[in-house]
């Protein structure tokens, strides 16, 4: 399936460029460069800096003392909503409330859209329940649902009490889909489309509905029973017959996905294909939505977030604004297991106490073997997450994949194994050192890696996230097999060591 992007520039209202054009590296005619991304005059709108950020707020604050009220909001206007919301938050904090007063509903609703949740829930509290209701009943049904989730008990009933019936119950289906569905990400504003429309008549209805609708790059035809039964881009539309039926233009052969799909599956599903949105359908085929081109990014960038969290053994709730005992308190958990994992390396070295005492050099590289071994753990770590994200794998794949990982752990064993046994030869001048070092280094590394991909391939197996196999983890498990092994072979040449 190909799809059609445009990829044509949107003038704006205003050329911010008068403004601010000292904050710009002149490239060439209309076009400036700042921080390697290059602007078109008077075709994108001006990015915001730190020194602008700070000018907007001081003008604001310049408004609020003179009692100006009236010019505040339009401080805000003609502002992408992150710029606003950016600008909203550099304010002090006895200045916002004056600020939330005289700004529009439709304002307040792009500034909430690029708040954290924490922030949010702030900005609604402050701006009482009744004028709360009027800006979210503004959001994308997508979002408002996100953050609805997020809502007590008793003060989401109240907010849904006061809604269209209609749209209640769908917010409400949306919210009861698990968070991580794609029933939880589509919004309801698309264009669907009965296949025995006329081309004619499917124009009109763009145009009555195009305001409405997240995207009109493609029209989702549905039969009388609002099942999906195929799709037509807008280019087909204005290049056929205006007399012509869809049923005759439409492709049929429309990916889309269930109400019920992951997101990490619909995140894998777009590494492969391209789209601009993805239909939604329920247990009965019938379309309920679609998920837009930014909440698929959105998507993908949840993924790889929630990916790395795991793998850092970290909070996903965790950013620059959380208080101190409150990100202490998220990361602890995960170090609490790991320490007394960790405990075990510590009983290790106790039961070899005699054998380090009688070779001291030993533990000259000790923390070489653990390091290394958590190391390559980690990487191949790493390696099979990627892979499991980007694929289905069935029996041959892993066994594939492991296979490969033990041939690609001789090759890395082989060469630092040698590596540093000539290394503990030249600087300890004993042949054997260096031989127990560098065997040890080499078993440890084909088990490292053996670890790294096989402990996560388990989890996947049980249905279990395989991100929570985290660097942390994998990294302690292979410093218990490393001091172990390390040990043991040291035992058996200590006659030659000592």
């Amino acid at each position: 399936m190909i799809f059609i992007y445009d990829l044509r520039p949107r003038p704006v209202q205003e050329d911010p460029f008068k403004k601010a054009q000292h904050t710009f590296e002149p490239h060439q005619k209309g076009v400036y460069k700042y921080k390697g991304i290059y602007i078109v005059k008077g075709q994108w709108s001006l990015l915001i800096t730190k020194k602008r950020e700070e000018e907007e707020a001081l003008n604001i604050i310049e408004k609020i003392k003179n009692e100006q009220f009236d010019e505040i909001n339009n401080c805000f206007l003609n502002k992408k909503p992150y710029d606003m919301a950016i600008i909203f938050q550099s304010l002090p904090e006895r200045h916002r409330a004056a600020v939330l007063h005289y700004l529009e509903d439709s304002t307040l609703a792009s500034i909430i859209q690029k708040l954290n949740v924490t922030h949010q829930l702030e900005l609604i509290s402050k701006i009482g329940p009744t004028r709360a209701n009027k800006i979210l009943s503004l959001l994308d049904s997508s979002f408002l649902t996100a953050l609805l989730r997020k809502f007590p008990k008793i003060q989401l009933e109240n907010f849904l009490g006061e809604m269209d019936d209609q749209y209640a119950s769908y917010i409400k289906k949306m919210i009861d889909y698990p968070a991580d569905s794609a029933g939880s990400l589509m919004t309801n504003n698309y264009v669907s489309i009965r296949s025995s429309f006329t081309v004619a008549e499917a124009v009109e209805k763009i145009k009555s509905l195009a305001l409405y609708s997240e995207s009109i790059n493609h029209l989702y035809v549905v039969d009388e029973l609002g099942n999906l039964t195929g799709m037509v881009s807008y280019r087909d539309l204005i290049l056929t017959d205006m007399n012509e039926t869809l049923a005759n233009i439409m492709f049929e052969q429309v990916i889309c996905v269930s109400v019920y799909t992951k997101r990490a599956e619909i995140a894998r599903l777009l590494s492969k294909y391209d789209f601009t949105a993805l239909p939604v359908v329920n247990e009965e085929d019938k379309l309920v939505g679609i998920i837009t081109f930014d909440d698929m990014v959105d998507i993908i960038i949840h993924e790889a977030s929630d990916d790395y969290t795991k793998l850092s053994a970290t909070s996903k709730e965790i950013d620059f604004d959380t208080k101190p005992f409150k990100a202490a308190v998220r990361r602890l958990p995960w170090l609490i297991i790991l320490l007394f994992i960790g405990l075990l390396s510590g009983s290790i070295i106790a039961k070899f106490e005699s054998t380090l005492n009688q070779v001291v050099a030993l533990a000259f590289f000790m923390p070489l073997i653990a390091g290394m071994t958590g190391n390559t753990g980690t990487q191949s770590l790493a390696v099979v997450i990627r892979g499991l994200a980007e694929q289905e794998i069935d029996v041959r794949t892993v066994f594939k994949l492991v296979f490969r990982e033990f041939k690609v752990s001789l090759i890395i064993g082989v060469t630092c194994g040698i590596l540093i046994s000539l290394i503990a030869f030249i600087w300890q001048g004993n042949f054997y050192l260096g031989l127990v070092v560098g065997s040890s280094l080499f078993l440890t590394l084909i088990l490292g890696t053996l670890a790294g991909t096989i402990i996560p391939l388990i989890l996947y197996k049980f249905k279990l996230d395989p991100a929570v196999a985290s660097g942390p983890l994998i990294t302690t498990v292979n410093d218990i097999f490393s001091l172990i092994t390390y040990f043991t072979i040291a035992s058996w040449f200590i006659s030659k060591l000592v």
